[in-house]
């Protein structure tokens, strides 16, 4: 009995050290044996991935690369941006072309299973609109009956948009055009009489894309359900796994206080949580094979949750975005973080 016994303690002992160490798998390895994430971003969607005239990305998507940089390699810059098309960016990601889609990619099942293709969290809860001209005088998208509507292909909004015109008895005529600039481009200039994408992708292109913004209306109806969140390929859970702490830890820092500006002060928390978060009660650096101070490196050099949001597409931004559904679980919103524990 003794002998069995300390066999079955011994077997336990392994299993719990096999558990509290994140062993790389291929992907990860990769990343860190090349020194940067490569992180696929859209073409140029204002508040979520945007380059500058200096080549400079910024946005809230791109925020999350950022962050994946910080928490690994403890230097937010270490990113290497691929901008990609809706069509272009599944195949990416498959391909290896991109270790991270962070797109405004919405989750869905047929795409987290039959593409190969893991999910690792919401980075902003969205919902698909429809903007108009106020001149067409549409007060409601029930009465866009026989419109032309200038959408995206390879896109949840292009199966959405059909499903919505078929269940209201209604007719539109789809104006496809693969690249978002020259979407945007025949919408102001009139070739369509409606434009379709997320909302929040409304808001971004009437606020940057024209002159006039007041001259155009985003109806009131949100058709659709679109999480939007990073994407990684299957095959690396340890690599999932980091992505998908990352964006819990930027949500779990925005719950307990933790700001870009008050991190160092904060390792003096007598609160348990907060010092699990900042490392100063190891592990959790370990369980991801990252430094004990993996988090400080994230909001020191990206910010939490909060911050990103405000940053790129609050109400201080030309998006003028609410927080809505993105505030946290603990004011009403969607934004909820598993334990960092």
């Amino acid at each position: 009995m003794l002998k069995n016994f300390v066999a079955a303690t011994a077997a336990m002992v392994a299993i719990a050290g096999f558990a509290g160490v994140a062993h790389a798998g291929k992907d990860l390895d990769t990343i860190k044996a090349r020194g940067s994430v490569l992180c696929g971003v859209s073409t140029g969607l204002a508040g979520f991935s945007m380059a500058d005239s200096q080549g400079k990305w910024t946005g809230l998507d791109v925020d999350v690369c950022k962050a994946v940089a910080a928490a690994l390699f403890g230097d937010s810059g270490k990113v290497k941006y691929v901008p990609l098309s809706a069509q272009q960016r599944f195949t990416a990601l498959q391909s290896g072309e991109v270790d991270l889609l962070s797109r405004n990619t919405t989750w869905t099942l047929t795409r987290d299973t039959s593409l190969g293709l893991n999910f690792t969290g919401v980075v902003y809860y969205d919902g698909q609109g429809f903007m108009v001209a106020k001149k067409l005088g549409v007060k409601s998208a029930r009465e866009l009956n026989g419109a032309t509507v200038c959408v995206q292909p390879g896109t949840t909004t292009e199966l959405n948009l059909a499903d919505y015109f078929r269940a209201n008895k209604m007719t539109f005529k789809p104006v496809v055009i693969e690249r978002l600039e020259e979407v945007e481009q025949a919408f102001f200039s009139g070739r369509c009489d409606v434009y379709t994408t997320d909302a929040s992708g409304l808001a971004a292109t009437r606020a940057t894309k024209t002159s006039a913004p007041d001259d155009y209306l985003i109806l009131p109806e949100i058709i659709s359900k679109e999480p939007l969140g990073p994407a990684v390929r299957h095959g690396d859970d340890q690599w999932a796994d980091l992505v998908r702490w990352t964006l819990y830890a930027m949500v779990e820092a925005e719950e307990y206080g933790v700001t870009s500006k008050n991190v160092e002060e904060m390792k003096s928390s007598a609160n348990p949580v907060i010092k699990r978060l900042l490392g100063v009660t190891p592990g959790m650096g370990k369980m991801l094979g990252v430094d004990e101070d993996w988090i400080v490196k994230i909001v020191k050099q990206v910010g939490n949750y909060g911050e990103a949001f405000e940053r790129n597409v609050g109400k201080a931004t030309p998006l003028k975005l609410e927080r809505g559904l993105n505030a946290l679980w603990t004011q009403g919103g969607l934004q909820y973080a598993p334990p960092i524990r």
